[in-house]
């Protein structure tokens, strides 16, 4: 009994640990999808063309791109627990940037530093879920994802409620938001810097070297890591396309009021949130590499009915789209975890930071097609990445990444 009473203790914390993690991604998550989510906004007030607005995106996704895995890699070699608290200080930074911005220079400026906030939270909050798992891993890392959708969900209400009524300046509720993450990172950073003890540590390493995992050989894992990306780049893709225009699509196309498109937005990132939630659980009863193929090709259908439907239709089908497509991402994060164990920063930087390059890319492409032929033409042509996910076929089977057979 005295034995397990510590370890009950140990478990408990690491759980409370876990929903913290969970909690400061929900709260970065909120206040980075808040940028895209009123682009029709900055577009009236700061006269900014389709192009603009997608180089806002870009700036936003292609900062936490480039640094992600820079951070990842670093961290894996010597943890920073104080860059925890330190990546929202930046977010808290780019919020009241967002709020005084008077021009498109500043408005650029407060988007890198959330990229900046967002590059250093992802890597590092998925490491510290990683520690706190012990051999949940999967279910650790959907919790984990889960407080990102929630924030993803929530932030188009925030848009209608909080920000329509009063502009730009609006922002500034958002710094409290900010607030309160740095507190909880804080508190999580000083559990973080325990764990990554020399004692700690060296106990890790101990059992790595007990347990020595076999390699895949290099063409293996470049193929893998192939699909992968291309499955990557298939949903935040799409996903950019409906958070930074598909508002624009549903009000031309209706005739209805932001606070409307707002609704059918937050219908996709709320039934994201229940999918992502889902996506461990199910990938644990029938396989990851099943339900990574699921979640992008099983989309295709909904996508491509979206362009035609009515503004109810819209709003179921953007909850089956959000449900499904959703349901991948912290297992294909895991998937990759388990082809390259020993890197977990490494690979969690990886894929958070090319889903934001990805998704910032992609926005400036779509600005351009909106821009020299239409809001519609753009929706329809990126109703077919969801297609892509045909090639996730040729992932191999979890028994080959567990039993690291190749």
């Amino acid at each position: 009994m005295s034995q397990s009473a510590p370890a009950l203790r140990a478990n408990q914390t690491a759980m409370t640990v876990l929903l913290g993690v969970s909690m400061a991604h929900l709260l970065n998550d909120a206040m980075q999808s808040v940028v895209p989510a009123v682009f029709p906004i900055f577009q009236q007030q700061l006269q900014l063309s389709f192009v603009q607005i997608g180089w806002v995106a870009f700036t936003l996704n292609i900062t936490a791109s480039v640094l992600q895995p820079l951070i990842g890699l670093c961290t894996d070699r010597r943890p920073l627990p104080i860059l925890l608290p330190l990546g929202m200080v930046f977010t808290l930074l780019g919020m009241i940037g967002l709020a005084i911005a008077p021009s498109y220079a500043i408005l650029l400026l407060a988007a890198s530093l959330i990229g900046v906030g967002s590059s250093v939270l992802h890597p590092e909050s998925s490491r510290v879920a990683h520690l706190a798992a012990g051999r949940g891993k999967g279910f650790a890392q959907s919790v984990f994802q889960v407080g990102g959708n929630a924030g993803q969900a929530i932030a188009p209400l925030m848009v209608a409620f909080v920000i329509s009524p009063r502009g730009q300046l609006g922002f500034l509720w958002f710094t409290l938001l900010a607030i309160a993450g740095i507190f909880i990172q804080y508190r999580i950073s000083k559990w973080y810097r325990k764990q990554t003890s020399a004692a700690a540590v060296a106990k890790r390493k101990a059992t790595v070297s007990a347990h020595p995992a076999k390699r895949f050989s290099k063409p293996f894992i470049a193929c893998v890591l192939g699909i992968l990306i291309m499955m990557l780049f298939s949903k935040f893709v799409y996903l950019a396309s409906m958070t930074g225009y598909y508002a624009f699509y549903y009000m031309e196309t209706y005739q209805l009021p932001l606070e409307r498109a707002q609704l059918v937005l937050f219908a996709l990132q709320f039934a994201g949130m229940v999918g992502t939630f889902l996506g461990g659980p199910l990938a644990d009863r029938f396989g990851r590499q099943r339900i990574i193929w699921f979640s992008i090709l099983g989309t295709a259908p909904f996508s491509l009915l979206l362009p035609y439907a009515g503004p109810t239709g819209a709003i179921l089908l953007c909850i089956a789209i959000g449900l499904i497509l959703m349901s991948g991402f912290s297992v294909i994060i895991v998937y990759a975890q388990e082809l390259l164990p020993g890197h977990v920063g490494t690979i969690a930087g990886l894929f958070f930071g090319l889903s934001f390059g990805l998704a910032g890319l992609g926005s400036v492409v779509m600005g351009w097609l909106m821009d020299t032929h239409s809001v519609e033409l753009m929706v329809k042509v990126c109703a077919f990445l969801p297609l892509l996910g045909l090639f996730a076929l040729f992932l191999p089977k979890d028994s080959t990444i567990m039993g690291r057979q190749a």
